[in-house]
């Protein structure tokens, strides 16, 4: 069963908060990241990439990156601009984004509930990105991104969420992006104990989002255990910084594909190939499926919707996922794409970015794209509860969590 603790976070005073809650370190790329620190100086990337605080040549790996990383951290909890909480809690942490609301718990999970699978993957990571996030919170003895866990709803976390809900705020900002972010503290002893209870009663939880995070987070954990032989359990590195929200409070967004270009087959060759898997019909307007088992394809400024064919469809928790069938299908057999992760002709766009980038994509360096059916939560749960995983970026999970609202220190 799941050992979901409260902790005492540092967190941003509230006069900044919303100037220091940053998308994670990931979403942007080198130059991106250093033009967001200049705009907003006290932006938690400057501490998640410490080489924006430096020129284009220097070494983001060096040692002197991820030390510049712990002294900013830590200069801004000496200064004030942290504050730490005076007891252990958990928080609630809710974001909106176009109407829609999804609310979490915000806490840390039990390095020995990853190791042990009660906290499930669906996704392999590779080392060489985990080795980054590794040094960055060894260095900095703090974990500074949250991973994004979903569980099964429990009734009685949703009862004391909506409750507390009702209450004074810590945190409420608007952000640049139109997203909002919400922050409540569950402080009352009782109710501390009575979700840390629930929790203890969930036999899964699932990474939702964040599967390198995560692995760094416990890996460093697991280094801390053996540097400490007599650890007892229950030092602060054996946890790492969670959000974790309830299933009906989540949507998946599609994850859609552009390829570069037809593999040496005509126009004519490459539709006629696709409609042995799939029945092909060209539809007046950019198509977003509605249903599982058909896609969107956009080809020479044209619209088509793809059915995949009934006897093609399996059960099978990862085959029958769409993400599967595309690349079983079409992708693999007509494209010649045998490994999406690492063939350079095939590129991801998440949905958030709507249909119209797959039409520029294909104005300017690909030649067809594929608008998907987004996988479900359930299709998620499925795939992890079956020791599975799923296929390179099966899922797109919007809005993002920020960094930099709460920091977990190890010590």
């Amino acid at each position: 069963m799941a050992n979901v603790k409260p902790f005492r976070a540092m967190r941003p005073n509230t006069d900044i908060v919303s100037r220091v809650a940053a998308l994670p370190y990931d979403v942007y790329n080198r130059a991106e990241a250093k033009t967001e620190v200049q705009k907003e100086p006290l932006s938690f990337l400057r501490i998640d990439r410490p080489e924006t605080n430096f020129g284009p040549d220097f070494d983001m790996y060096s040692d002197e990156a991820y030390q510049t990383a712990h002294d900013l951290l830590w200069e801004a909890f000496e200064d004030g601009t942290y504050v730490e909480e005076k007891k252990d809690v958990y928080y609630i942490y809710e974001l909106i984004m176009d109407g829609r609301h999804q609310t979490g718990i915000v806490a840390v999970a039990s390095v020995d509930d990853y190791v042990n699978e009660v906290i499930k993957k669906h996704e392999n990571t590779r080392a060489e990105k985990e080795k980054d996030r590794i040094r960055h919170i060894d260095t900095c003895d703090a974990q500074t991104g949250p991973i994004f866990l979903a569980y099964r709803d429990d009734a009685s976390i949703n009862e004391i969420v909506n409750r507390v809900k009702l209450g004074e705020k810590l945190y409420g900002f608007t952000a640049k992006d139109g997203i909002t972010h919400n922050v409540w503290v569950i402080s009352n002893e009782a109710d501390v104990a009575a979700v840390k209870k629930a929790f203890g009663g969930i036999s899964s939880i699932y990474i939702a989002d964040g599967h390198h995070r995560a692995a760094s987070a416990v890996k460093v954990g697991l280094k801390r255990r053996a540097e400490n032989p007599n650890f007892t359990g229950q030092e602060e590195f054996n946890f790492f910084l969670s959000v974790l929200f309830p299933e009906s409070e989540l949507a998946i967004l599609p994850y859609n594909r552009v390829v570069k270009d037809l593999n040496g087959l005509t126009e004519e060759a490459f539709l006629s190939q696709i409609a042995q898997a799939s029945d092909l019909e060209e539809v007046n307007v950019a198509y977003q499926p509605d249903e599982k088992g058909v896609f969107g394809m956009y080809l020479s400024g044209k619209w088509y919707k793809l059915s995949i064919h009934e006897d093609l469809k399996t059960k099978d928790p990862v085959e029958g996922l769409d993400v599967s069938l595309l690349q079983n299908y079409i992708l693999q057999p007509v494209l010649g794409i045998d490994d999406p992760r690492t063939d350079a002709r095939i590129d991801f766009v998440g949905g958030i970015r709507g249909l119209g980038e797959l039409e520029r994509r294909c104005a300017t360096d690909s030649v067809v794209a594929f608008s998907m059916y987004p996988t479900s939560i359930d299709e998620l749960f499925s795939v992890a509860d079956a020791g599975r995983l799923m296929p390179p970026k099966s899922t797109w999970f919007e809005p993002k969590l920020r960094s930099g609202i709460f920091i977990h220190k190890l010590s």
